[in-house]
């Protein structure tokens, strides 16, 4: 009979440029690597919400100059009407 391996999947960390094994690791130090994994995707989510802010802003502000533009057309418009 053949004996089954059970291959264990070591994940590697790379911290500093030096290479760790997160099951190697102590339970707290794998905590902050989840933490650290937890900030990362918070930080990313951030970026993201704000670029998409600035898009808005942007678009409001290029209605609003678009808007005041058609305004001062029509007065000038009116202005060489009377």
């Amino acid at each position: 009979m053949a004996k089954n391996k059970q291959e264990t999947i070591k994940t590697p960390i790379t911290l500093d440029d030096t290479e760790y094994t997160f099951e190697d690791m102590t339970p707290e130090q794998q905590t902050m690597v989840h933490h650290i994994a937890d900030l990362d995707k918070k930080i990313n989510g951030t970026k993201f919400n704000l670029d998409q802010l600035h898009v808005g802003k942007d678009a409001f502000v290029n209605l609003l100059k678009t808007s005041l533009e058609q305004k001062d057309d029509n007065a000038n418009t009116n202005d060489q009407l009377q």
